[in-house]
């Protein structure tokens, strides 16, 4: 019995040291290409955002001509199109094409009037970026710095960037902490869930403004 268990025991710490061996070998590369940064992202978020941070700053613009613009920007700056998708979160599988027809154009005035609302609050007018983070080859966080204007001190905000080489395109954007596009999504589901699945209830509180919950 003490053979058995002395056995046991030992095949048990083979097992463990095993284990911990295969866990050394995949968190090493992961933990190289977490130090990695991407100038290419980098530089692209540098171009396009302060474009976005431009346009808002800009005082010779009436606000209809800063959304005209901004709306331009936003296209060279994200993929509209995915975030679009994203939001819908597990209801992107179920919509139907009338309903995306519908939902697209109203999603996007409503995702623009946030994000613009949120840069504008910062009321910076120059973008900086401090650093990336490659969380997998094509995939990088973007931090930046937005200082200047009213703003007493820089305020940091990270942009995800997806693609690579002339490519790049933002999914998301975190604002104190709180990413856009992931917040976004998880009101949509919940407004959607309370609706029973029904898509429409979502469709009709944007048109109105709201998706139910901020």
């Amino acid at each position: 019995m003490r053979n058995i268990l002395s056995t046991r025991r030992q095949a048990n710490k083979t097992l463990l040291a095993a284990v911990g061996v295969a866990l050394s070998a995949i968190a090493a590369p992961a933990m190289a290409q977490s130090g990695a940064r991407d100038p290419g992202a980098e530089a692209f978020v540098q171009a396009k955002a302060q474009r976005v941070i431009s346009v808002l700053a800009n005082k010779g613009m009436n606000e209809a001509q800063k959304k005209q613009v901004f709306h331009q920007a936003v296209d060279e700056l994200a993929d509209v199109p995915r975030i679009t998708n994203f939001v819908l979160g597990k209801y992107a599988r179920t919509i139907t094409p009338e309903q995306r027809a519908r939902f697209t154009p109203v999603f996007r005035t409503y995702a623009e009037n946030v994000y613009q609302s949120r840069i504008s609050d910062y009321r910076g007018e120059q973008l900086k970026v401090t650093g990336s983070v490659v969380r997998k080859p094509g995939d990088v966080i973007v931090n930046t710095v937005v200082s200047g204007g009213q703003l007493s001190q820089p305020v940091p905000v990270s942009w995800r960037v997806l693609g690579g080489g002339a490519n790049w395109k933002v999914v998301d954007v975190q604002f104190k902490g709180i990413w856009l596009a992931i917040t976004q999504q998880q009101d949509f589901v919940s407004t959607i869930d309370n609706a029973g699945g029904n898509i429409d209830v979502l469709i009709n509180q944007l048109q109105k403004g709201g998706s139910g919950r901020r």
